[in-house]
């Protein structure tokens, strides 16, 4: 009996392989493209904030993705490694420099203080409520009573709050220069005092049972420093090595823009480490 040859195909998708870049340059795409047909809606760009255009668009793409697949995974590798750099880089390259380091003081206790006592009220109060019972229908869904960790993670992870919309605002206006860099640069920081407030709940969970005492906790806030102050370390480190690459570039300046991307992205890829 004959064996039937395979044939060879012609065409083939790989869409496993490429899925997560694919998507998001086409998200990134897409977005950019909203971004100039904003500009181009004479009734409406006057009237709305371009970022509310922005979450709306978010709002109606994220819909139909939801009404079309029954599988959604958005993993913290992605958010962590994909999308958080290239903001901050946009943040901290934009930033007007003087302003914010001439009040680098009150920024920071509305940044590091502020960060934590909203995470520290949304998670107790989250937990007072779940203890009170007015949350019945939660257990039913989990294998284990929600602890006080998981709402300090909850109230971590909403407690860094960006006042994109504000901010837009305050440049139309022209408001005090102070109050908007204080405003701005506490927006920088408190994405980093949150990510570091998540990673630390996180540890805490995956330890076992018992294992959130004295010595814990005071190693968790010696952490927090330690992860804060070794993150501002390293983007002391590369941005001297930045600019003195940068410094010989003087013939080749079309590669300038590479540089600075790269030397930001390995900066932050090393901070997380």
């Amino acid at each position: 009996m004959e064996e039937t040859a395979e044939l060879l195909p012609i065409i083939g998708l790989n869409w496993d392989e490429v899925k997560i870049p694919l998507v998001i340059s086409l998200w990134i795409l897409f977005a950019g493209i909203a971004k100039i047909g904003f500009h181009y809606a004479n009734r409406v760009a006057p009237r709305v904030p371009e970022c509310c255009l922005l979450i709306c668009l978010g709002l109606i793409v994220g819909g139909i993705i939801y009404a079309v697949r029954d599988d959604h995974l958005f993993t913290p590798h992605t958010f962590f490694l994909i999308i958080l750099p290239p903001i901050v880089l946009e943040a901290g390259y934009f930033m007007p420099k003087d302003a914010f380091f001439n009040n680098i003081g009150t920024i920071l206790t509305y940044a590091i203080i502020g960060t934590l006592i909203n995470s520290f009220a949304t998670g107790l109060s989250l937990y007072g409520v779940y203890k009170a019972g007015l949350m019945p229908g939660l257990d039913d869904s989990h294998d284990r009573p929600m602890g006080i960790l998981e709402c300090l993670l909850f109230g971590t992870i909403i407690c860094a709050v960006d006042p994109v919309a504000v901010i837009a605002v305050f440049e139309e206006i022209h408001v005090n220069a102070v109050l908007y860099i204080c405003v701005f640069g506490e927006s920088l920081l408190n994405d980093g005092v949150a990510v570091v407030l998540y990673k630390v709940y996180e540890s805490f969970l995956e330890m076992p049972d018992g294992s959130v005492n004295a010595t814990n906790i005071f190693r968790a806030v010696l952490k927090f420093f330690v992860v804060a102050g070794g993150g501002t370390l390293m983007g002391i480190v590369f941005g001297f090595f930045g600019a003195f690459i940068t410094k010989y570039t003087i013939h080749v300046r079309i590669i300038e823009p590479t540089f600075v991307f790269i030397v930001c992205y390995i900066a932050y890829l090393t901070a997380e480490c």
